[in-house]
Formats: C-alpha cells, structure tokens, sequence
C-alpha cells in the first residue's frame, strides 16, 4: 500500500515537539514543572477502501475532559515496557483493540498538554477489522475520521476561549457533528504536517 509506505517514510523525518502553549506562549502553565508521561494510539484502519483515524468520545461523566473526542490512550504505568506498550493497552482496556492485531510504526514528537501531561503520539495500523468494546466508564462513542479529512491543513482553524482566568487560543478541525479541538487537534495537525510535508 503506497499510502502506507509514504507515512511510514514520514515517520522516519525530523520532527519537533508541540504543546498546548504553541498558540498561547505568554501563558505560563499552572502546573509549571510538572510533566506526567502518557501515551496514545493514532491508529490508522481501513474502512471502505480510505485509511481511518479511530478516536473515541469521552464518557460525560469524567472528571477530566468530559465528552472531548480524543485517541485511546493515558498515564504511562511502571508495568508499560515503552510508551507504544502504554498506548496499546490502553487502546485494548478502552476499545477493545488487540494489541497483536496493531503494527507500530513508530512515534511523533512528543505534545505537552495545559494539564501537565508529556504525551507521546504512537501511530500504527490495524490489520484485521475487529469488534469494538467500549469501557463505558470511559469511552461513550468510538469515531472513525477520515485520515484524508485530518491531514488536509485547510480543515483547520484557530478558536479560543477563557480558561483558568485567561483568553486561550487552540486548533480545531470539527469532523461531521464532531467537535475535534485542543490537545487531540495539534497531535493531527503535527500528523498532517508530517505526512504532508
């Protein structure tokens, strides 16, 4: 699959790391210092013969980030070997994807979130088409965006609001009824740059 070597190839590139505060650099954190390491899967499926992006919808009744559209992933665990381990386990708890079923292809920069958290993209591909198993305390709703849609820097914009008593600016790109944004948006938009690049 031509489309799949030519990201591979991609991935191979020099890259740079991104972070909430790429738009907002005179906003100094309030968790100053503290860098948490996580993980999540871009994993890239097909489906009716386009490459996929699989992200799933947050619970509503999370703490943290409710009802945001956003990759399987979280915290990176003593137990995890690597943080593609991380993202692929976290991918089978709150989907249900097999962890044997997915290729690595390997990682994106590193994205540093407004919540402290050092966030290692994984990107890889699901070979075999599998039945989804959502961790409702999780996982509301499992999303399938074109990869076409996600790497095309047109669908892009940048929106703002207030956030913990300042104007934050952030990357969107809405998918369908789907409001894609933030941390989640500027990991795609580095996807996009990459393969687009």
């Amino acid at each position: 699959m031509d489309e799949i070597a030519h990201i591979k190839n991609a991935l191979a590139q020099a890259g740079t790391s991104s972070s909430d505060y790429d738009l907002n650099p005179d906003v100094i954190p309030v968790e100053h210092g503290l860098k948490s390491p996580a993980a999540v899967l871009i994993a890239l499926i097909q489906r009716n013969g386009a490459l996929h992006v699989i992200l799933t919808k947050r619970a509503q009744h999370l703490r943290h980030h409710p009802g945001q559209i956003a990759f399987p992933g979280g915290k990176v665990e003593a137990s995890d070997s690597s943080a593609a381990s991380a993202s692929l386990r976290e991918a089978y708890e709150e989907i249900g994807l097999p962890p044997k079923n997915v290729e690595v292809f390997g990682g994106l920069p590193e994205h540093l979130t407004v919540t402290g958290f050092t966030v290692q993209p994984v990107l890889g591909f699901v070979h075999r088409p599998f039945t989804p198993v959502l961790d409702e305390g999780e996982v509301e709703e499992i999303i399938y965006a074109p990869l076409s849609h996600l790497i095309d820097p047109a669908k892009y914009s940048i929106q703002g609001r207030r956030f913990r008593g300042a104007f934050r600016k952030y990357y969107t790109v809405p998918y369908g009824p789907h409001y894609i944004w933030g941390a989640t948006a500027r990991m795609t938009l580095g996807l996009a740059e990459r393969i687009s690049g």
